[in-house]
């Protein structure tokens, strides 16, 4: 989810595209179970404990309408298993004995409808038909009682509703109805679904329950209202028909198993609403199951209806927050799928045929099913209850601490976190008290809690599954605990793990996608990721990063989260590996701003080495690292968490972090909208090019937003971690992506080699002779600039043509590398023989790289990146030896302080630090030339761009 919410909890989320061109794009999370939402405990606002309107709205303006089926329709073919036999099942009862009662009772209405039927097919006239039909209905109704408290409907109001729906189920029997169109079977299908309701509540008197479990707990009917648009809905779509759950009171038995009144009611609205609800319009608030319908059964219909039943039910996600699963029905036809909907399946039944007496049997004993199960088994949560003598929502938690699977009862405050997707972890956060709200809505907020509940992939039995979050986050919280450094910047743990649920045995067993589908149809599944139903409870105030008031603000948030990410990683052997803006919250106290990690969705153990010890990759698109995009080995490492942090700077310097200073020039932004997609490869490839050097690296800070105060300090902060990350990490296989030796272009890996060989007897003759060494780098290196800016300058007056911007560049290198030769020579006071050897060594490389730069440009200035790598290096180790006080450090030369502006009390140091700087961005640049060579697109005053669309300039 996208946190779109004025609570002080913001939480990541499956995000989508960018809803409109003035709003910040938003994410897309990729995992291998494919969506991670993510949460964390938050600061509640005050208010009402009652009041859940704070959740936040899910909506899609007009612009974006027309692509959710298309999106939806991806979602069915990744998430579709069809014809999956047992379907129905899903729904039966979980005591035997009591389904055996059950079926008998299906089985007995369709006997009553299959007479119907009959009675249609007759051939009778009318007026003869009407009679018999209701002699038919008037005699079966006879023998049936109406159980307690239910008035049933009269003996004409049956009638009028089996004269439609026999209709549907007696193809050609009326010639004004067509099985082809959808309007003509909706009042059909309505009364066939509430003449069952009907019935249900009208056993025969020969199979009258004799237990509480025999008697129908709930009854399932269909709102009157068809074709429309739900009265809560965001957006301008109209679902064919709906259906309705209400529970079934007994006063006349023991309720104390029974269930509350409100069980299927979950919204502000719907409280309010409760003493009159408005039962013939929908309300995704209690819709219980969306049904679709098509005029014939073939496969763009289903296709089309699948995907309309995943749009519609997002909603009902997004409306009843103790909703597990989401059943629905498609009609193609005459023909009925059964369907249900959960973290990573959407499943659906093989075709009920209603025109079949098999056919009809199957549909109405699943209609009959969803009336006498157990709560769990139509997808409610039953931890998740209304309590009226406190007016508020309970939560039941796991406790670890105590026996038993649901030990502590939480009083729910507010609602700050919703699922808004049907498929991925259903993350929703709910602010909780210990103690219930007194009913004047004056609540103690001091000791408030947050329940973050999920549906995340797990492996194995939660003993053995070392990525459970709970285990993660109470590690974190002892293995930091005492440390005071770190106190406030991560959410504390209080208790949590996975929810229990008990199976056809009475056992409690783990809550799982297995055990909710069971072992019929979870063996039809066959890899099927087992996903497991999490609560956590945790403490920990802070709010979103829109509530950050300045960059200065924003340094101090970045740093404390990562310095509690280095803690975590120090002390408890964890990676977080999923470091987004939405798992960053703010935190003020009396000491100042801080801030805070959160969400261990994606976290796992590391090695020794400070490998992650789990491969996959997961995380949030626009974040996440070259190498975890593009898989790349090694294992992720804290430096992939780094570079996210790069990224997310990069992203808020450029959207800005709340409406206040978000800008409206798309220009500045294309660049960094290539890091949002749908294409893991397309993101990977667009980071590459713009981390691959600091000249493309520009492409991105260029982007920045101007308007916001002190904008360049960002720009610094994340130019200088981009080249601590990249180009001046020691160890080349922990560099950022871009120099990951798997990660080097196959065409680069010979030019890479010869330069790496050349450094072998250079390391041989010179060893730890750095000042001597530097001097060589400098014979050399000064020469490749001036040869191309003289062979550029050369080719522009034949061709009478512009350069494209190459030669000032080449030649400041050029003046750069000579400077730092002239800062050597005056170090190293060489004597003449070594004056000569320079001016020879010189001489032929001048030669050689001519003729090199004229056959292979792009070969020249490759061999001349890797070159400066080296020398990049080799400064680096010329700066260990000072520190460590094998090489004096002298006063800087006089030409080194006059050439970079130096202190005059400047030191030898100070000059070795300048020089890497500026081979840093000489590396960088050589290594972008030969890009530009390579794509085609030279011109530097054209994007560096590898879209083949775009027009390609030459110069």
């Amino acid at each position: 989810m996208d946190g779109r919410t004025d609570s002080v909890l913001i939480t990541p989320g499956r995000k989508s595209k960018a809803r409109s061109n003035d709003t910040v794009p938003e994410m897309n999370d990729l995992s291998i179970s494919n969506n991670a939402n993510a949460t964390t405990p938050s600061k509640p606002s005050s208010g009402h404990p009652r009041s859940l309107s704070s959740a936040p709205k899910f909506s899609l303006p007009g612009s974006q309408q027309t692509d959710v089926y298309a999106e939806a329709s991806l979602q069915v073919k990744r998430y579709l298993k069809d014809n999956i036999i047992g379907v129905q099942t899903i729904a039966e009862h979980s005591n035997q004995s009591t389904q055996q009662f059950v079926t008998r009772q299906a089985e007995s209405i369709a006997e009553f409808i299959d007479e119907l039927v009959q009675c249609a097919k007759s051939g009778l006239d009318e007026a003869e038909l009407e009679n018999k039909l209701k002699r038919i209905i008037a005699v079966q109704l006879k023998r049936r009682s109406l159980t307690e408290q239910h008035s049933g409907k009269a003996d004409a109001e049956m009638f009028n509703g089996a004269v439609r729906f026999l209709k549907w189920l007696c193809p050609g029997s009326d010639s004004t109805f067509s099985t082809t169109n959808e309007k003509h079977i909706y009042p059909c299908f309505v009364e066939l679904i509430n003449f069952v309701a009907e019935l249900v509540v009208r056993p025969p008197l020969d199979q009258q329950p004799t237990s509480f479990d025999e008697y129908p707990k709930q009854l399932v009917r269909s709102y009157n209202k068809t074709d429309v648009k739900p009265d809560n809905a965001e957006g301008g779509h109209r679902i064919d028909m709906a259906l309705k759950c209400d529970t079934l009171n007994y006063s006349n038995l023991n309720n104390d198993d029974g269930y509350d009144k409100d069980s299927f009611q979950f919204s502000e609205e719907d409280l309010k609403a409760k003493d009159g609800r408005n039962d013939e319009r929908p309300n995704y608030s209690r819709i219980f199951a969306v049904i679709e319908v098509k005029p014939n059964s073939s496969d763009a219909n289903m296709l089309k209806g699948f995907s309309q039943l995943v749009e519609y039910s997002k909603n009902v996600y997004w409306k009843q927050h103790n909703r597990r699963f989401i059943w629905g029905l498609i009609s193609g036809g005459s023909n009925v799928k059964a369907c249900v909907l959960g973290p990573n399946f959407l499943l659906a039944s093989r075709f009920m045929d209603v025109t079949t007496v098999e056919g009809r049997l199957e549909l109405i004993g699943f209609l009959v099913n969803w009336s006498f199960c157990e709560l769990p088994k139509l997808g409610y949560d039953p931890t998740i209850r209304f309590n009226h003598n406190h007016e508020c929502f309970t939560i039941d938690m796991a406790d670890s601490s105590k026996p038993g699977p649901t030990q502590t009862k939480y009083y729910l405050r507010k609602i700050v976190v919703v699922a808004e997707r049907v498929f991925g972890r259903h993350t929703r956060c709910f602010v909780v008290g210990e103690q219930p709200p007194s009913l004047d809505g004056d609540c103690d907020t001091s000791a408030d809690i947050l329940i973050k509940d999920a549906w995340p992939e797990v492996s194995g039995s939660a003993e053995d599954d070392m990525r459970d979050e709970s285990k993660l986050l109470e590690r974190v919280s002892k293995g930091l605990a005492g440390r005071s450094e770190f106190e406030g910047l991560y959410p504390k743990y209080i208790n949590g793990g996975r929810m229990q649920i008990q199976n056809a045995h009475g056992e409690s067993v783990d809550e799982t996608t297995q055990t909710v589908l069971g072992e019929t149809v979870w063996a039809q599944l066959g890899n099927l990721p087992l996903r497991a139903h999490m609560r956590i409870a945790m403490s920990g105030v802070g709010e979103p990063l829109k509530f950050i008031k300045s960059i200065p603000e924003l340094i101090v948030v970045i740093y404390d989260v990562m310095c509690c990410h280095m803690g975590i990683l120090k002390h408890c052997q964890i990676l977080h590996r999923d470091i987004s803006e939405a798992n960053i919250l703010v935190r003020r106290d009396g000491t100042g701003v801080h801030g805070m990690l959160i969400d261990f969705d994606h976290a796992v153990d590391i090695t020794d080495d400070g490998y992650a010890k789990h491969a996959e990759r997961t995380g949030t698109l626009p974040f996440m690292s070259v190498s975890n995009l593009e898989n790349l080995q090694p294992m992720r490492t804290a430096l992939d968490d780094w570079e996210s942090i790069i990224y997310i700077l990069c992203w808020l310097g450029t959207f800005g972090w709340n409406r206040a200073i978000r800008q409206s020039d798309t220009k500045r932004r294309k660049n960094i909208a290539s890091w949002d997609g749908d294409d893991v490869e397309d993101i990977a490839e667009a980071k590459r090019n713009h981390m691959h050097s600091s000249d493309n690296f520009t492409g991105i800070t260029k982007g920045f937003n101007p308007n916001i105060p002190d904008i360049s300090a960002l720009k610094n902060i994340v130019r200088g971690l981009r080249a601590v990350l990249i180009d001046d990490h020691k160890d080349p296989n922990l560099r950022g992506a871009m120099l990951n030796p798997d990660s080097i272009p196959e065409e680069n890996e010979s030019d890479n080699a010869f330069v790496k060989s050349a450094r072998k007897p250079t390391d041989i003759f010179f060893r730890n002779k750095y000042i001597h060494r530097s001097v060589m780098l400098k014979v050399v290196a000064a020469v490749p600039g001036m040869v191309g800016g003289l062979i550029r300058h050369i080719k522009s007056l034949q061709g009478m043509r512009h350069d494209g911007g190459w030669i000032g560049h080449l030649l400041h290198e050029a003046e750069s590398e000579r400077m730092h030769l002239m800062t050597w020579m005056e170090v190293s006071k060489p004597v003449l023989w070594e004056r000569a050897l320079i001016a020879t060594v010189q001489t032929g490389f001048f030669a050689v790289f001519s003729l090199l730069y004229m056959v292979s440009p792009r070969t020249a200035h490759r061999v001349v990146g890797y070159l400066e790598e080296e020398a990049v290096t080799s400064y680096t180790h010329f700066i260990g030896e000072i520190d460590a006080g094998r090489i004096e450090n002298v006063k800087a030369p006089e030409i080194a302080v006059a050439y970079w502006n130096f202190d005059p009390e400047s030191t030898l140091r100070d000059v070795v630090l300048a020089v890497r700087a500026d081979e840093a961005l000489h590396c960088d640049t050589n290594h972008h030339f030969s890009d530009r060579i390579r794509t085609k697109r030279e011109s530097l005053f054209e994007d560096m761009d590898t879209n083949n669309n775009k027009p390609h300039i030459k110069y």
